[in-house]
């Protein structure tokens, strides 16, 4: 992806990373016998922090993690590293040996209350030899690259959001962008995704979908509105609660707090007859202050040739080119993931329960005992009328008449009757 993006830089580092890793698994054991170790390497530039973590389990490689822990401030890598592996290994089983690519304070305190929490003998070593010093230097130069790429990918991030701040006119850079988008096959299960976006990214633990319903089935323009409505109605309710309690001089009310956040960007996926049940929805319920865009689709649907509708009613075309519009992209293309996942467990579900409540005799105590039986509705259409009739409180005649249903076929007579 990075090369297609013509950044040749950070694929070559993602190239080296690939192969360092590559390089990694190949050597399967440690020392030709059986070891259960971590090796840890801290690499810092500036307040940004990245460590490296390469587990071994009875001898065998499992591979690496990075991870990219808030510094408080701290710009000494060995403070870092003593943080991270005091928190690390208070939340995962600590192994027998740990290699640290630097000496940290309080080693033997550490020692001791990971032994005391194992029990067994717990090591932290940051002088080693063979093997293991050849594991701490790869994990150290493999720190460095995760860290360089994360830092890129976040100043990639930052020209992005710039980009499309001049793009839309907005006086500061978005802090917060949601964008919505609307599934269904033909009508049916239809959810409608918002997923969220700050400076950084992703804020997936803010994703929400809405389960339509009470519309014409296949009208995106009532499923739109609805999501919206809900989404914007709990925030113009939060609003008026923070102003009255602020008149009273009362506190705001638990379940208003945070309710009220409004996005600096709405994306809406869809042409103008979307984006009016946008605005319509926040001209009803009184909500300013939002920049409200919506993102068409060209004609051949090729990306990159997506036309961005303005709230001042003009139309651009930035092309695949503008960073602005690959953070558009991005935005979008992650709220389509998000509703499709959504609309298809909700389909298959629907799917699932429906078919079996169809059946004359099938009540949710046999449903359930059905689909747990057989691990779910593709292993109880595998099965034949003989197993089914195996599971408790399924006779003879109803597990005939389930495999009949489940397969299209008559179930012959006396079918509604155990």
């Amino acid at each position: 992806a990075a090369a297609e993006k013509l950044d040749f830089e950070d694929a070559a580092r993602l190239r080296d990373l690939l192969g360092n890793m590559r390089s990694m698994q190949a050597r399967q054991y440690v020392d030709g016998k059986v070891a259960e170790l971590d090796v840890l390497a801290c690499a810092m530039q500036g307040s940004q922090a990245c460590v490296l973590l390469l587990a071994f389990r009875d001898g065998r490689n499992l591979g690496t993690r990075a991870f990219h822990p808030r510094t408080n401030g701290s710009d000494d890598p060995a403070e870092v590293l003593a943080a991270f592996v005091s928190q690390h290994y208070a939340e995962q089983t600590p192994p027998r040996e740990i290699v640290l690519d630097r000496a940290i304070e309080d080693v033997a305190l550490l020692e001791q209350a990971f032994s005391e929490s194992t029990g067994r003998r717990v090591q932290i070593k940051t002088s080693v030899r063979g093997d293991r010093a050849r594991y701490v230097d790869l994990a150290r130069r493999n720190a460095e690259i995760s860290l360089a790429t994360e830092m890129s990918s976040q100043a990639a991030q930052n020209a992005r959001a710039e980009s499309l701040r001049e793009m839309l006119g907005l006086t500061t850079v978005a802090q917060r962008i949601e964008c919505f988008d609307i599934s269904h096959t033909m009508g049916e299960a239809t959810v409608a995704s918002c997923v969220v976006f700050d400076a950084a990214g992703p804020v997936r633990g803010q994703y929400r979908r809405y389960n339509i319903a009470g519309i014409e089935p296949g009208d995106d323009y009532a499923a739109m509105h609805q999501a919206l409505t809900r989404r914007f109605r709990k925030a113009a309710d939060a609003r008026a609660a923070e102003v009255a309690a602020a008149e009273a001089g009362t506190d705001v009310p638990a379940a208003a707090e945070g309710a009220g956040i409004l996005p600096d960007v709405l994306l809406i996926d869809g042409g103008t007859g979307q984006v009016a049940q946008a605005r319509a929805v926040l001209d009803t319920l009184g909500i300013t202050g939002i920049c409200l865009v919506g993102v068409a689709k060209g004609e051949a649907r090729k990306p990159g040739d997506e036309t961005l509708l303005l709230p001042d009613g003009r139309a651009l075309k930035p092309g695949a080119a503008s960073p602005g519009l690959q953070l558009v992209q991005q935005v979008r293309d992650e709220a389509h993931r998000f509703a499709i996942t959504g609309h298809r467990g909700r389909r298959q579900k629907a799917r699932t329960t429906s078919r079996l409540e169809d059946i004359p005799g099938i009540g949710p105590r046999r449903r359930a005992s059905l689909l747990k039986h057989f691990g779910g509705l593709g292993g109880l259409k595998a099965a034949g009328a003989e197993q089914i009739a195996q599971v408790e409180g399924v006779n003879a005649a109803l597990a005939q008449r389930i495999y009949a249903t489940l397969h299209g076929l008559d179930p012959g007579p006396g079918a509604g009757h155990d």
